[in-house]
């Protein structure tokens, strides 16, 4: 039985997809989105280019896995905590005060559903298609893996701006793909609603069982070598999910997103992620979005004169469906940053390429408008966030005053609310009433310290002091439970810097997994004798309050791109270590700075100024 074919076109698909990455930092095409280059690259080597790929059952297989994984990844990625954010309305820099977030973004929603479902109509009016309700789908779709990026890489994430822009996504991202799949399982032969909802009951009970057994010793003791526990349920569950899904008649993206949905709710560890994340992103889901492009005949798309026709319409229904409802936002904002929110919601890609796939598969629209709709998304998902940057105001976050929560005040912490610098943080600091140190607290804190007293450290207390609007959260009480129970609040609420005293290794472990940055007295103290003994030198750096290490976050334009060794220091400033994401690099002359960048800097306090106001 010869096998050449399907090894052939297999390494020639995975070549593909590890070349991809490689050549956009090569030639610094940094705007284009990784997953718009391997549908790219897949038009290259695919039936509109070079035609070296031949579809088998290898391929298939792997590609299907990568777009079941896509779908699953869409529903871990989001974040239901934002919904239950309650946030008092501050002063926004208009003056005005700041909107309901979830009530705005929920309006902005409908508006661009029911714009949608017009101009989808018109579509079937001049006989693009015949089905309005699924083109309604694919037109108010927009994409999560565009918008997060976006927003944090321009640091209004936590802004209320940026939060109506995330919750819009977030709320299309649920909606669509619900509707979509539900749609298709009746669309095709044999969909029915009870059927369904045995899916979702499953769900619920899968989401029940979950959450009684995460947090078991027995299961916990199995997470680590080998055995990985947490990873083999995850895919058992989406393996069930997917095969339950098809079972009762629907799609496999069903079972797959809501697989996601719930390793979502049940509030994994970040690490986890990290892995599914770099297992899904890194092999299976390039996979599928080559093939995508590799499907992708653009010859016979143009074949048509009637495509120059229908693309355009296309793409002036996705910036109209998108530009009209963020209208409503004119009450609170400025016109350039209402006209930015809506191009950046243009964005449109991951469920458009899954629609037009399943679309074309079950007969509710033609090769010729899958291949367009793909186009459509590639277009889309390139132009969006180069208007974004091009209309929306320039922010400057990193000057304004970071709000820190302390919690527990003692020593430690008393000190180090007067030596954090006065123009980049507001430092507020809390102590419980009952504490037995509040008499030994109030007397350190008369001459001056500002100590907040308060009665405890439930969610109402800590929602009142408005704790969930803080940028930074250290709970340093003298209690690991306590510090503990904040942390894990603190993260719950989207809070991403988030500083714990754990003195116990296997309770600072299981915070470190879920996100937080974890100190100990005892072994902080250890690791500074032992650094005082080999390396005094460099323990200096920490031991000194004149020169320390500063963190500035690089956001000028100017600078990017720019090679340390042509960068313009002041002073004695040395730049350390440099954070790109969840990269940790060890700078070197040839190191070009990437807008975004975390600089890790050591120097005189008037050189560190001087550098972050010319970086920020």
């Amino acid at each position: 039985m010869n096998h050449d074919p399907s090894v052939t076109s297999l390494i020639i698909v995975v070549l593909a997809a590890f070349i991809t990455p490689i050549l956009l930092k090569k030639f610094k095409l940094t705007i284009i989105p990784i997953v718009v280059a391997e549908i790219i690259i897949g038009l290259i080597i695919g039936q509109s280019g070079f035609d070296l790929v031949q579809q088998d059952q290898w391929i298939e297989i792997l590609s299907t896995l990568g777009f079941i994984f896509l779908m699953f990844l869409s529903g871990v990625e989001i974040d239901f905590s934002i919904f239950l954010k309650k946030k008092k309305p501050k002063k926004l820099p208009s003056g005005k005060e700041e909107p309901n977030t979830f009530k705005v973004a929920t309006i902005v929603f409908v508006f661009i559903f029911g714009i949608s479902y017009l101009l989808s109509l018109m579509l079937v009016w001049f006989g693009f298609t015949d089905n309005a309700f699924f083109m309604t789908l694919v037109i108010s779709t927009i994409s999560l893996g565009v918008v997060v990026p976006t927003l944090k890489e321009t640091g209004i994430m936590k802004d209320s701006i940026g939060q109506i822009i995330l919750l819009v996504a977030v709320i299309a991202d649920l909606v669509t793909m619900i509707f979509l799949a539900v749609f298709v399982s009746f669309y095709q032969e044999g969909g029915n609603i009870f059927l369904l909802l045995i899916l979702f009951a499953a769900g619920i009970l899968l989401y029940f069982v979950g959450k009684f057994f995460r947090h078991r010793t027995f299961f916990e003791t199995l997470s680590t070598g080998t055995i990985q526990i947490g990873t083999r349920a995850v895919f058992t569950l989406i393996i069930v999910l997917v095969g339950l899904s098809e079972s009762v008649g629907a799609e496999n993206i069903l079972g797959a997103f809501l697989a996601g949905v719930l390793v979502s709710l049940l509030s994994p560890n970040r690490e986890m992620v990290r892995q599914l994340d770099s297992f899904g992103y890194g092999f299976l889901i390039p996979i599928f979005f080559v093939m995508v492009g590799v499907k992708l005949d653009l010859i016979e798309l143009f074949s048509d004169p009637s495509v120059f026709i229908l693309i355009p319409m296309l793409l002036l229904a996705l910036l109209i469906s998108k530009i009209i409802p963020v209208l409503v936002m004119k009450k609170w904002y400025d016109m350039k940053t209402v006209l930015g929110s809506g191009f950046l919601l243009t964005s449109t890609l991951s469920l458009v390429v899954a629609a037009a796939t399943i679309g074309e598969e079950i007969g509710v629209i033609t090769t010729q408008m899958s291949s367009a709709l793909i186009l459509l998304a590639v277009i889309a998902c390139i132009l969006s966030p180069i208007l974004f940057n091009k209309v929306f105001p320039k922010q400057h976050e990193m000057q304004q005053k970071k709000r820190v929560s302390v919690f527990g005040a003692n020593q430690l912490t008393l000190p180090l609310s007067l030596e954090l610098e006065e123009s980049l943080y507001d430092v507020h600091l809390y102590h419980t009433e009952q504490s037995q140190q509040r008499q030994e607290a109030e007397k350190m804190a008369k001459s001056h310290f500002k100590v907040h007293f308060i009665k405890d450290y439930e969610h109402n207390t800590l929602e009142d002091i408005d704790m969930y609007d803080s940028h930074i959260v250290v709970a340093a009480t003298g209690r690991d439970d306590v510090n503990m129970e904040i942390a894990q609040r603190a993260l719950s609420a989207g809070i991403d810097h988030v500083v714990a005293r754990i003195e116990e290794p296997a309770k600072s472990d299981e915070l470190i997994n879920q996100g937080a940055k974890v100190f100990s007295s005892y072994f902080s103290t250890k690791t500074m004798l032992r650094a005082l003994i080999v390396a005094p030198h460099a323990a200096s750096i920490f031991t000194t309050t004149e020169e320390g290490l500063t963190e500035i976050h690089l956001q000028n334009e100017a600078f990017n791109d720019v090679e340390l060794r042509k960068f313009p220091f002041f002073g004695d400033t040395i730049v350390v270590r440099i954070f790109r994401g969840e990269e940790s690099i060890v700078p070197h002359g040839d190191t070009k700075l990437r807008r975004g960048d975390r600089l890790i800097v050591t120097g005189s306090e008037d050189s560190v100024d001087d550098l972050r106001e010319v970086l920020t």
